[in-house]
């Protein structure tokens, strides 16, 4: 029970990556806020939805009013909401660029300005960012996800110094996930899997759960001296 009692908030919830770590919260003690605009797809009822899409600013303030109302505080909170639009850059439109970048960069800036203000108030919390693997190698076919991935890994850095200047115990760290076998890649060709299990020194794909542990540790006081920090969680991957 290493998050008892602590309010947490995970955007993207309803399922991949911010199921799993949603449900290794709450199992861990924490009080979990679920915000996503697709609602939960599994059934856990000490689990809170909050229907919140993040790139509507206003609806970003009135979801930090609510948290204050119902809660008080806000100990932990998981940027983890994100989409994909993918097409190589000569085939890419500006709204399929743009769409990626308002809700993966803007929408993760939108959430922590408005939920960032909380931690202000009480000096203490910490800040998790889901980026990806994509991020640092590179990936065909996503420009606007790689571009905004690696935003993610920028803002880390420049939050953490934002949020402690002041003497604050705010801390903000990022994940950089590798291939994960969530639902969506467990639908992908073995091949495929196979292929990309090779390109790991460990020799296989990670597990939603491996994303989990992650964040938990960097949701604890375990990890009370890391901020401004990328972690990456990918089994030795490799070009």
């Amino acid at each position: 029970m290493r998050l008892k009692e602590k309010i947490a908030v995970v955007t993207g919830g309803s399922q991949g990556l911010g199921m799993a770590i949603a449900r290794r919260f709450l199992a861990e003690g924490a009080k979990v806020v679920v915000a996503d605009i697709q609602p939960l797809t599994y059934d856990e009822p000490e689990m809170v939805y909050y229907p919140l899409d993040i790139s509507d600013s206003a609806g970003c303030e009135r979801f930090a009013s609510w948290l204050k109302e119902q809660y008080g505080r806000l100990d932990i909170l998981v940027n983890n909401a994100g989409i994909t639009d993918d097409a190589i850059t000569g085939r890419m439109t500006d709204e399929q660029f743009d769409r990626v970048l308002q809700v993966n960069l803007k929408g993760t800036f939108r959430v922590t300005r408005s939920l960032g203000r909380l931690m202000e108030e009480q000096k203490k919390g910490s800040i998790i960012i889901l980026s990806s693997i994509a991020a640092e190698f590179g990936s065909i076919g996503q420009a606007n996800y790689t571009a905004t991935k690696g935003g993610l890994m920028a803002l880390t850095r420049t939050w953490a110094k934002e949020y402690a200047r002041k003497g604050a115990d705010i801390r903000v760290n990022c994940i950089a996930p590798g291939f994960m076998l969530t639902e969506a890649l467990q639908k992908l060709p073995q091949e495929w899997k196979d292929k990309h299990a090779k390109m790991t020194m460990l020799g296989r794909l990670g597990q939603p759960e491996d994303i989990a542990s992650a964040a938990l540790f960097l949701a604890t006081e375990e990890s009370a001296y890391i901020t401004g920090h990328t972690l990456d969680v990918n089994g030795g991957m490799r070009l």
